[in-house]
């Protein structure tokens, strides 16, 4: 994801792998959405997609740290069945969706869904994880 969108600076994100208690816990304490989910990101940075990391450099660190994601096991694995795909293939997107939101992505309105969508898709074809046709 990095190579593919030319990021250059050092980053730092955490990912956690959490059971369905601990997604809907996380998704009520930050979204007050009492549900299991998928992916939450927890982003660091209050980062347009279109900025440069540069602007974020800290000049004490090395890095810049993005943020958080949580994804949600068994979810993944419901979903990578039902969309008929790897499990591979789901924990990649579920990671590199929270990625992008952490990135400054979002999907709100359409034109922002489309643009999130896109790159996730090209993303994952740039790394050789492709739907099976």
């Amino acid at each position: 994801a990095c190579e593919y969108l030319k990021i250059s600076e050092n980053v730092a994100i955490c990912i956690s792998f959490v059971d369905e208690n601990e997604i809907k816990r996380l998704n009520y304490q930050h979204r007050n959405i009492n549900k299991i989910t998928d992916v939450l990101s927890f982003p660091m940075l209050d980062k347009k997609p279109e900025e440069s990391l540069e602007n974020f450099k800290d000049s004490f660190f090395n890095e810049i740290n993005l943020g958080d994601i949580a994804i949600c096991i068994k979810k993944a694995k419901e979903q990578a069945k039902e969309y008929k795909h790897s499990y591979k293939r789901e924990i990649s997107f579920l990671a590199l969706h929270g990625f992008l939101h952490l990135l400054g992505y979002d999907h709100i309105n359409e034109e922002d869904e489309i643009l999130m969508k896109n790159t996730a898709e090209n993303i994952l074809n740039f790394a050789g994880i492709r739907r099976k046709k």
